[in-house]
């Protein structure tokens, strides 16, 4: 050890501990010169004050970064091509004299710019906390005790035990292993698992073939076993693949919904600035005019502060939902997540209360034996287990004088795991303990009144587990192969009650037109009586064996029929997600074990828990500090709430722009001067977007929340057409008025449509905000009442104030006022009547009836593949 600690010290063995060790060399090396190499120690690891000082020299390590920044977020404002051509275009009117349009236009688009980064960089800021909150934790030997430390901490040199279903944190060098079978899918494709050793490789090895390496984000298959950390964060394979990424994640349909909606306003606007901008050449009027006047109008049409708005409401719903116990790990997740009409959950800590107790052992024939729950001991790893072995060794001690020999862990193929033992009288035998089926399965000569004994138990609700053995005379190691011609001893019997509440959380899940299926790997009796008593409609139940037996197809059908799903394998958890997400369907998985890490990743929605193991946590897009179906339908809620106030700001502003767009291109056709001024159209752009920065903030109708809404790009362009010609409706009505009784010159026409168009663009919000009657039936709230009313004011005003003459205003007549009044009011009557008539077909929030085609096509592309990139959700730097 000595030298080993000098090594250390002195950097005699060349190479610096920050720096690790290459994959290749420390795979060829014996583990006792990897400890050398690293300035470790194989049975005590690095002290804590040397991991510290490692750390600060090599840092975290992590694959990503997860900080805001302040710079990245104000450079994604400023990156629109249209601001960056308005802008220079503000520059030439600079340049050409014409300073105070370039100055108001410059201003107003700083103030848009600030706008939008204020929002998004607060919703970074968000998403940092959140990414802070979700932290993994291995089991690392330091000063020579084990104790769990978070991944983000470990360094080169560490020792680290591994155990089923651990994500390997780091680049290890293996140092010992019991049976330890790692699943490297995630960098290679192979889809069977790997077999590790300690043992060193021929120098030359293929990457893909080196046993004596765990690579960082494997996952731990089967075994166990311990490794020391050679490489860390972005040098290691998986780092390298992250940064390959860039972080860059997939679109989700939410985003994509915004994209298309995007595109059909850039259509919009293409169209109708060309043909402006060639009118007002004809008109032969100057050419800057006609340029700026024509981009302004390409910047009214279009919602400028929509990214901002979303990033708003995502943002202030991951706050609401950070409340309620709700960690979300992307933002654009919380959507998803109120996106979901069919919910595959586990049993065990969702349905029940999670907390497993051991209650007797009974023999074959249902008799109390205590021997099942003696030999059951010998089959419990000591040091790890889940939470029914933890349940049996707090029930009692190991019987004395038994010597364990070798053993085969547990996995969730086999369902078992076997020891082997000395008995105090000198004999070696063999313990296996496990499913009662697969149990039962292996033995010989099963007592008749054995299976009677085993359906009374799990009819009653009981958890299973079956104890058997057999000589094994002369034998050193035991393998899956061993479990065979075995003798029943009897059974171990557990609890895990119902949890309190959850019969009124399903139905809460139910009233919001989500359907709940039962994946767990429990016996179908188990499920079946628990979901009798939960009140949860069960149907057809299907067990692991027939599900593969089931194509698709017919597994689809099945799913239909039924909501429980037993006995069931990862791999058959997983497809079932992919199976039930055809047809449109969008499917959230709750799981928290190991063997529900496949199923997180292929459902559109994975839904872990923070004591959940670390796989799942990885996994995952929402994590609940809960395990509570009252907060998961918290999350949901929130989503839809979310939706549905993203889609009154799309409605409105898409009505109350293309409108008054509409209109300024008619009046501009039309008349000897131009309608309104370039400044004057940003001007009431940056107005009417800033009243509307508080719609994330809204409240939502009770209806709206009932199913999951989609986007319906269809509807949205019907009703731009039809309240958008309604809006238009009412600007020339206000043209008539201003240019018959008021006889307005250019200065008084741009003054009176500006108040005009400002307020009902801006007040068209109450009507569009509900189906119901405003105010009467459903009550905005607060903030947005009062920001509409702020704007409005500030726009009847803004022609009174000083600075009116610089924007290009002149101070209006008395009457102007009272006339601008009645054609609003006119013409919100109009819009709700529209709206009653517009809406007696189903709508955005009817998902039930009405669903996007598209959004059809892109849950249905790839049914078995994830939405979710290769490296997401592994452990990140803390922000």
């Amino acid at each position: 050890m000595t030298g080993t600690r000098t090594a250390r010290r002195t950097g005699t063995s060349g190479v610096t501990d920050v720096a690790g060790l290459p994959v290749e060399t420390a795979a060829a090396m014996p583990v006792s010169a990897v400890a050398t190499a690293l300035g470790s120690d194989l049975r005590s690891g690095l002290t804590a004050r040397e991991a510290a000082g490692r750390l600060a020299q090599a840092g975290p390590n992590a694959v990503r970064d997860h900080s805001a920044n302040a710079l990245k977020v104000l450079l994604r404002q400023v990156k629109s091509p249209l601001l960056a051509l308005l802008l220079a275009t503000a520059f030439a009117s600079f340049i050409l004299g014409q300073r105070t349009d370039a100055v108001v236009i410059a201003t107003i688009l700083a103030a848009s710019v600030g706008l939008g980064f204020a929002n998004e960089y607060r919703a970074e800021r968000a998403t940092e906390a959140l990414h802070s909150g979700v932290r993994h934790t291995v089991t690392v030997i330091r000063d020579g005790v084990p104790a769990p430390a978070d991944v983000v901490d470990l360094v080169p040199g560490d020792l680290v035990r591994l155990s089923l279903g651990t994500v390997v944190p780091a680049e290890m060098r293996i140092t010992e292993t019991d049976g330890l079978e790692c699943d490297e899918s995630i960098l290679t494709g192979e889809s069977l698992p790997t077999a590790k050793s300690a043992g060193p490789v021929t120098p030359g090895t293929p990457q893909g073939d080196l046993a004596s390496i765990a690579f960082m984000g494997t996952v731990v298959h089967a075994g166990a076993g311990a490794g020391l950390v050679i490489a860390t964060g972005v040098h290691t394979e998986f780092g390298r693949v992250a940064a390959d990424l860039g972080g860059v994640h997939p679109e989700t349909d939410f985003q994509a919904g915004l994209r298309r909606f995007s595109f059909l306003l850039l259509k919009v606007a293409v169209a109708l600035t060309t043909l402006i901008l060639v009118v007002n050449i004809l008109l032969s009027r100057p050419l800057i005019d006609s340029l700026l006047f024509s981009l302004a109008i390409a910047v009214g049409i279009t919602p400028q502060l929509l990214p901002a708005v979303v990033s708003a409401a995502l943002a202030t719903g991951s706050r609401q939902l950070a409340r309620r116990k709700v960690l979300v790990k992307r933002l654009v997740s919380i959507e998803d997540l109120g996106d979901i009409d069919i919910l595959v959950t586990d049993k065990t800590g969702t349905l029940t209360e999670g907390r497993i107790t051991f209650t007797r052992a009974v023999g074959p024939a249902g008799d109390d034996d205590d021997r099942p729950r003696e030999l059951g001991l010998l089959a419990t790893d000591p040091g790890l287990g889940n939470a029914l072995d933890l349940a049996l060794r707090a029930a009692g001690a190991e019987p004395r004088g038994y010597t364990r020999l070798a053993s085969a862990p547990f996995d969730h193929e086999r369902r078992m795991s076997t020891v082997l033992v000395d008995t105090p009288e000198g004999d070696r035998v063999l313990v296996t303990k496990g499913a009662p089926e697969t149990v039962i399965d292996a033995c010989h000569d099963v007592p008749a009144e054995a299976r009677t004994t085993l359906d009374a138990l799990l009819s009653a609700g009981s958890r299973v587990i079956a104890v058997a053995t057999r000589p094994a005379p002369g034998a050193a190691t035991v393998s899956a192969s061993d479990e065979r011609g075995l003798s029943l001893v009897g059974f171990l019997i557990f609890l895990d009650p119902p949890k309190h509440g959850v019969a009124s959380s399903l139905r809460r899940l139910a009233g919001l037109g989500i359907r709940v299926v039962v994946a767990t790997g429990d016996h179908p009796l188990v499920a079946r009586k628990l979901c009798a008593d939960l009140g949860l409609p069960a149907g057809r139940t299907v067990a692991g064996p027939e599900l593969d037996l089931l194509d698709d197809d017919h597994l689809w059908a099945a799913a239909q029929e039924g909501g429980i799903f037993a006995r069931v394998s990862p791999e058959q958890k997983a497809r079932l997600v992919r199976v039930l997400r055809r047809d449109g369907r969008a499917v959230g998985f709750l799981g928290d074990g190991v063997n529900d890490a496949l199923a997180l990743h292929d459902a559109d929605v994975g839904i872990s828990v923070d004591t959940a193991a670390d796989i799942a946590k990885d996994a995952a897009d929402i994590v609940l500090l809960e395990k509570s179906l009252d907060v998961l339908a918290d999350g949901v809620a929130e989503g839809r709430r979310i939706f549905a106030n993203t889609v009154k700001y799309v409605l409105m502003g898409t009505a109350g722009n293309f409108g008054n767009m509409f209109s300024v291109a008619g009046a501009s056709a039309v008349l000897a001067f131009l309608p309104l001024l370039p400044s004057q159209i940003l001007l009431g752009n940056l107005l009417y977007d800033t009243s509307q920065l508080t719609i994330p903030a809204d409240h939502v109708d009770p209806e709206q929340l009932a199913a999951p809404a989609h986007w319906d790009i269809g509807l949205i362009r019907r009703f731009m057409l039809v309240f958008g010609l309604i809006s238009s409706l009412f600007d020339f009505l206000t043209f008539g008025v201003l240019l018959g009784p008021l006889h307005a010159g250019a200065g008084l026409f741009r003054t009176g449509w500006f108040v005009e168009s400002l307020a009902t663009q801006t007040l068209i919000i109450f009507a569009v905000r509900t189906r119901r009657v405003p105010f009467l039936r459903s009550r905005p709230s607060r903030p947005l009442v009062l920001s509409v009313v702020a704007v409005v004011a500030v726009g009847v005003a803004l022609p009174l104030a000083p600075m009116s003459r610089a924007l290009g205003f002149v101070t209006p007549p008395a009457a102007l006022y009272p006339a601008v009044a009645a054609l609003v009011v006119a013409y919100l009557a109009a819009v709700e009547y529209a709206k009653k008539r517009f809406f007696a077909e189903p709508h955005p929030y009817e998902a039930g009836r009405r669903r996007d085609a598209s959004h059809q096509v892109n849950r249905r592309v790839a049914p078995f593949s994830s939405n979710k990139p290769v490296a997401r959700g592994f452990h990140r730097a803390p922000g």
